[in-house]
């Protein structure tokens, strides 16, 4: 038996309410086979278009009506986490049911810590949500002191800023309930932003990278494994060139290596891979895998998917 961290990728939740209705139930078919062969799991899971389309959504209403209350950007990533958990966690359990495994499956909202101090606080640079005019984002930026920026000539969006991961709220509750047995759904989105202020914790405009908290969160509850499930099979480098190769395994060595060498985008792959080591680095015997969501059982056999380790 292993005990895993789950983090799922955007392609596991689809893009719109229709495609996450539909994507979980292959999600769930892949988690229920982790859990079947007799491993503990965790889940976590991103956020990115949900949260966007939230967050577009309550600018519009600010844009129409001036007069209207700012929602802040950590209540749209709190709405995300419901949403998105409420739906995982109701095909998980389904889909637990049809094989006879009777778990409970549950969602904790999930808050996590991140610095004043952090560089990533005094340069926002994420984009979120949808695009707009220049005239609408200097409004937002004028009465509501929106971060906004041209992105690659395809129009204006808010930015925010992406700080690392510093302490997860809930940890204890999370822990709790995992050591009682249920699958716990959490650190969606990365977690709510949300830092700490004359004593009490207050929500902050920045989304934070979900692999980076995947591995915060597996390292404090000493995982086994962190597994990284997206839409592709392998790790690669020399991506979209003629000498392109997928590798099996990396030691810390080699994903320093190749991130030294550029070999993987920051956007995308970078955090990932980066997130897999720094939770491999914190722990003896522990592995991490990145792999396609669909072979998530043979993932964590070891046979399939690029394995990192020390």
């Amino acid at each position: 038996m292993k005990k895993i961290v789950v983090a799922l990728g955007g392609n596991a939740l689809g893009k719109t309410l229709s495609e996450q209705l539909e994507a979980v139930k292959v999600t769930a078919k892949a988690i229920a086979d982790l859990i079947e062969a007799g491993n503990e799991v965790v889940i976590t899971h991103g956020n990115g278009p949900q949260v966007g389309k939230i967050d577009s959504a309550m600018n519009a209403l600010l844009l129409e009506d001036p007069t209207e209350e700012k929602t802040s950007l950590s209540m749209c990533v709190a709405m995300s986490q419901a949403y998105i958990g409420y739906d995982i966690q109701n095909a998980l359990r389904r889909e637990l049911t049809a094989r006879g495994l009777h778990k409970p499956v549950a969602t904790i909202i999930t808050q996590v810590e991140v610095s004043n101090d952090d560089p990533a606080m005094k340069n926002p640079t994420k984009p979120i949500g949808k695009f707009m005019t220049e005239e609408q984002a200097m409004r937002l930026k004028e009465q509501y002191g929106y971060n906004v920026a041209e992105d690659s000539g395809r129009g204006w969006r808010r930015v925010v800023a992406s700080p690392r991961p510093q302490t997860i709220i809930e940890l204890d509750a999370i822990r709790a309930s995992f050591e009682d047995g249920s699958v716990v759904i959490c650190c969606g989105g990365g977690g709510i932003p949300v830092r700490l202020k004359g004593g009490f914790l207050k929500g902050c405009a920045a989304v934070i990278d979900k692999d980076y908290c995947s591995a915060l969160l597996a390292d404090r509850l000493d995982a086994d494994m962190l597994l990284i499930l997206t839409a592709i099979d392998k790790v690669k480098i020399n991506f979209g060139k003629p000498d392109e190769q997928s590798l099996d395994r990396m030691s810390l060595d080699d994903v320093q290596r190749y991130t030294e060498e550029g070999q993987f985008a920051k956007g995308s792959m970078l955090p990932k891979v980066d997130a897999c080591a720094e939770f491999v680095a914190k722990g003896r015997g522990r592995k991490a895998v990145i792999a396609d969501l669909m072979q998530a059982g043979e993932a964590v056999k070891g046979n399939t998917g690029t394995v990192i380790e020390g």
